[in-house]
């Protein structure tokens, strides 16, 4: 089986960490793709930035080789829908997957994350998911300064262990680690908050892996859309559109 791990974001270091927790994630023999948004930026971290890294994770998701499943590797998913729309494997995104983990684990879930201005982004994802009344919220250091993305899950952890200590406190059942440069800190935090902790990557590859075992949509099915050409797109994404594929 291959999975193809798409990180919107343009940080190499980021879908490095990603690609080794997913691999050691999935039974062996799955091939785990990994590729890195070549344009963009370095992390995405509002709804406008999601909105742009959307049209490049479609444009990589067509300029990938065959794969049974995708993972958009970026905790708002930017670009889910639409992926669902044009492609015929099962497409997972991080948010979603480790949502909808949470709630079959517990009752209240919370999403820890190291800034507020991932806020509004990420309770759009709950929202979206219906899950609103399930979530105490996304709990953030206070502040927002500026962090380097590469080594914040070391350099925050303290603060983000204590976030999620107090968050549990509150009632929260389940906490998720929301952002792609926090990954693999659930599984470093699990002796130290009394709580299940879940690790969107793990999650969305867990997820990815299942859904391709059910086998690939058929490429007729009503949800795609009509043919149509277009100006000034990826190559490979014009002719996904074009149904050219």
């Amino acid at each position: 089986m291959r999975i193809l791990l798409a990180n919107p974001n343009m940080t190499r270091a980021m879908t490095d960490s990603m690609a080794l927790l997913a691999t050691a994630a999935v039974p062996p023999g799955t091939e785990v793709i990994a590729r890195t948004a070549p344009r963009g930026f370095p992390y995405i971290s509002s709804l406008a930035e999601a909105q742009i890294a959307g049209a490049i994770c479609l444009e990589m998701l067509a300029e990938a080789p065959p794969v049974d499943a995708a993972i958009i590797a970026a905790f708002g998913d930017p670009g889910l829908v639409a992926a669902r729309e044009l492609f015929d494997f099962p497409v997972v995104g991080m948010a979603e997957a480790a949502i909808l983990t949470a709630v079959q684990l517990g009752g209240r879930f919370a999403i820890v994350t190291f800034t507020p201005a991932m806020t509004p982004w990420y309770m759009a994802s709950v929202a979206a998911l219906g899950m609103g009344a399930r979530c105490l919220g996304v709990i953030t250091p206070d502040d927002r300064q500026a962090v380097q993305v590469g080594d914040v899950a070391h350099t925050r952890r303290a603060a983000l262990r204590d976030l999620a200590l107090g968050v549990a406190e509150q009632g929260a059942e389940v906490i998720i680690f929301g952002g792609a440069p926090l990954a693999g800190l659930a599984q470093d935090l699990v002796d130290d908050v009394p709580a299940i902790l879940v690790d969107p990557i793990k999650a969305a590859v867990r997820q990815a892996y299942a859904l391709a075992g059910q086998g690939a949509r058929p490429k007729s099915r009503l949800a795609r859309p009509l043919a149509k050409h277009s100006t000034g797109l990826a190559p490979a994404l014009a002719r996904r559109i074009a149904r050219e594929d």
